[in-house]
């Protein structure tokens, strides 16, 4: 189900490069582009769609967020369109219109590395459901990626991480932690895509204390502890295995 508040959210600030040759289909699908992005450029066919791909990267110094391309086009297919923005960008979010008529092009499209398609004639709201899912991996992705090359990691709306001063702020305000506390935080932030095992926090926790035989209460005991100084916190018990933090 599209939730329109959040793709409104992943989308204000996205171009996208429309290529179809039927000026119907054109008509009444960049009128939805436009509704949805603030940028929508429409182009032809697949020679005047790869002249505005590269302009706009002249003029922005970036490229289109989005390219939604039909297969079959005058002077040059989807197919080489494809192969021709892979070469510039191998990282461009492509979607491919195709109708059924058009299924002995997929493999070849497959082969080339697409994996996003949308049927024709368009049911439009699949079309925004397909637009909405690519629209958030997108978001989590650059997210993600500015969190890596960031000091300041993004938690949610409020929480943010200062990994080099090893704090935790709520809207921007120091949140008092112990010292094992900052330590299982900058443990979890730093590999947040992964589980770890209890023996493993354990192990971390306590490598430089006097204190013998730490259990597995003793860990708990600073989750709980957590939990209740940061509720937005979400600190996942993997049952039977160990911890994660889980990022929004």
């Amino acid at each position: 189900m599209v939730d329109y508040i959040l793709l409104e959210k992943y989308a204000k600030d996205k171009s996208v490069l429309f290529v179809e040759d039927d000026k119907d289909i054109i008509k009444e699908t960049s009128e939805l582009l436009e509704l949805i992005f603030p940028k929508v450029d429409v182009a032809f066919d697949g020679q005047e769609a790869i002249e505005k791909y590269k302009n706009f990267y002249k003029e922005n110094n970036t490229y289109y967020d989005v390219v939604i391309s039909d297969i079959k086009m005058p002077n040059k297919d989807g197919i080489e369109l494809t192969r021709e923005v892979y070469d510039i960008n191998k990282e461009q979010l492509l979607i491919i219109l195709s109708a059924h008529s058009e299924s002995n092009y997929l493999l070849e499209l497959v082969n080339i590395g697409i994996s996003h398609f949308i049927a024709k004639p368009l049911n439009y709201d699949s079309f925004v459901h397909v637009l909405y899912t690519k629209l958030k991996e997108l978001y989590h992705k650059s997210n993600k990626e500015d969190n890596i090359n960031s000091t300041i990691l993004r938690i949610n709306d409020n929480l943010t991480w200062n990994k080099e001063t090893k704090q935790l702020l709520k809207n921007k305000e120091n949140i008092k932690l112990t010292k094992k506390e900052i330590l299982l935080l900058e443990i979890l932030f730093k590999y947040s895509e992964k589980t770890h095992t209890i023996e493993e926090l354990i192990t971390i926790l306590w490598a430089n204390d006097d204190e013998k035989s730490p259990s597995i209460s003793n860990l708990k005991n600073i989750i709980s502890r957590l939990r209740k100084k940061v509720p937005e916190l979400d600190l996942e018990n993997v049952y039977g295995f160990g911890y994660r933090i889980n990022l929004k």
